[in-house]
């Protein structure tokens, strides 16, 4: 069977390689239909992963059922798993798909029952890896208790980004900003009811871009007593300007990945939101490719120039 395989080399990125037996493990079998390049993904190349890529996943079952992979394989066992905190487990890094463990980016993956969440009416399991960023963005806005009172700023119109100005909507916040780089993130903003440009401070900053120079500007937009929320990835030491953020008494919150609140798994509110409003998909899906090109659509998902949000990868 088909799977795509990173080359630990950047500039050579991926090849498709033949798999005696489906990657990843668990009580499952899972027939896939989706899985969308991350810029985890990309990251993990450059750092010389030579695993099978793929975090970002859906399939069906072999009753034909089809489901999302939630990409945590964490222990299950510990006080963090059984309260529903599954992110913070301390294994968790020991098991990340497509890098310490083969990821699903294959025709077929084995993952464990408990890991799997259906995908709700509405939504096509073609479409169904975008929940997982979804999902990430969702735990972001979750931590910053965005509701119906919150004023809400995203930094970094990225899918992660649109996916959380999609996602603060959706809680019902009064006022959803984006700051992007390009006009067809932008574009792709507005379609999903977000305004461009700020106005005054906001109660919930959504760090997205992972870079130093928009967390800054998050401290900089950020109200007294408010949050910044990082989903972004940064890497090592980061500098930040206590001054501002001192005098506003605002909180700084690493976001990593999704959990389950009140029993409430946040990968399954994200999908319901995407199955009742398509836009979102249609927003924020740019590429498809089937997986004997893929190469050229880790080409596409790396390339600026390429206008890219999410690719979609169809191993069938």
């Amino acid at each position: 069977m088909k799977a795509v395989r990173s080359t630990g080399v950047a500039c050579e990125g991926v090849r498709v390689v033949d798999v005696d037996e489906p990657p990843g493990f668990g009580d499952e079998l899972l027939q896939m239909r989706s899985g969308s390049v991350c810029g985890s993904d990309l990251m993990y190349i450059a750092m010389g992963s030579k695993a099978v890529l793929g975090h970002e996943l859906a399939g069906v079952r072999e009753d034909g059922s089809p489901v999302i992979v939630e990409a945590l394989f964490s222990c299950m066992e510990c006080e963090l798993c059984l309260s529903g905190q599954y992110n913070l487990c301390p294994t968790h890094h020991e098991r990340a798909l497509g890098v310490s463990l083969d990821g699903g980016m294959a025709e077929q993956f084995r993952a464990p029952a408990e890991r799997l969440v259906p995908v709700p009416e509405g939504l096509d399991v073609r479409d169904a890896a975008l929940v997982e960023p979804a999902a990430v963005a969702w735990h972001a806005l979750n931590l910053g208790l965005t509701g119906p009172d919150t004023r809400v700023v995203v930094v970094g119109a990225g899918a992660i980004g649109l996916l959380a100005a999609a996602g603060a909507r959706r809680m019902g916040a009064e006022d959803v900003a984006v700051e992007a780089k390009h006009r067809y993130q932008e574009e792709a903003a507005e379609r999903l009811g977000a305004r461009i440009g700020v106005s005054g401070a906001y109660e919930v900053v959504i760090e997205a871009a992972g870079s130093a120079s928009s967390l800054a500007r998050c401290a900089e937009l950020v109200a007294p007593g408010g949050c910044i929320i990082v989903p972004g990835v940064h890497l090592g030491p980061i500098e930040l300007d206590w001054r501002t953020l001192f005098a506003k008494q605002a909180r700084v919150i690493p976001s990593i990945a999704y959990c389950s609140n009140g029993g409430h798994k946040e990968m399954a509110e994200s999908a319901k939101m995407l199955a009742e409003d398509s836009e979102i998909v249609k927003t924020v899906i740019t590429h498809r490719f089937p997986i004997e090109d893929a190469q050229e659509a880790f080409r596409v998902a790396g390339d600026r120039t390429a206008r890219a949000l999410r690719v979609i990868i169809d191993p069938t």
